[in-house]
């Protein structure tokens, strides 16, 4: 998902030059979706009326997509990149994702899975932010990269929102899997970082 990136990001940049006139910053977007995906998380969690409310996830998790492709682009094509701005992307992103899986610790799938998924994806994100400290790029390596578990708690979203039934083995076998492609992911992004930095020596 993250190699779709530049083509997106050529959609969204008239979006972004309009943002930009009006005196929008890039820290204000970056929180905006922060508050957005704890307030849709939360509502999904603790306050859910019906199981069709999880379409929103879907549509919402897209939007959160191009507002983080946003914020970025308005800082790095209109001067406003802070050190500010550079805890608010990080820290506000994992946040944001714990709040938006959390709903599916209960909705018939186990809890302690869900709870590895979301603590896998906080070190597989951490893991990328360490790459920069020892002198590689910031790593973005998958296969389950911040796009890549929009996409797949997205569409397990749709199918839920519209009321399809989930198989008993689907909701033993969706957490698991994800666990894995996130411990992979982890790996990846360690061993990729470090061969990037050798290959500067």
């Amino acid at each position: 998902m993250y190699a779709l990136k530049p083509a997106f990001q050529r959609l969204l940049r008239p979006i972004v030059r309009l943002l930009a006139r009006i005196g929008v910053t890039a820290n204000m977007v970056t929180l905006f979706a922060c508050v957005l995906s704890i307030a849709l998380g939360s509502f999904l969690t603790f306050r859910l009326p019906s199981q069709r409310w999880l379409l929103t996830l879907p549509v919402f998790l897209f939007v959160r997509m191009a507002l983080n492709a946003i914020d970025g682009m308005l800082a790095r094509e209109f001067g406003q990149k802070t050190n500010l701005g550079a805890y608010l992307n990080e820290l506000t992103d994992v946040v944001s994702d714990s709040f938006l899986y959390l709903p599916f610790a209960f909705l018939g799938f186990d809890a302690l899975w869900i709870g590895a998924v979301i603590v896998l994806a906080v070190i597989s994100e951490m893991t990328g932010v360490v790459a920069v400290m020892t002198g590689a790029s910031r790593r973005y390596d998958g296969p389950m990269g911040k796009s890549d578990r929009a996409a797949v708690f997205g569409a397990l979203g749709l199918w839920m929102g519209l009321e399809l039934d989930v198989a008993p083995w689907v909701s033993y076998a969706f957490p698991r899997a994800v666990a894995f492609l996130l411990a992979l992911t982890i790996v990846n992004r360690i061993r990729r970082g470090l061969a990037e930095q050798h290959a500067k020596l």
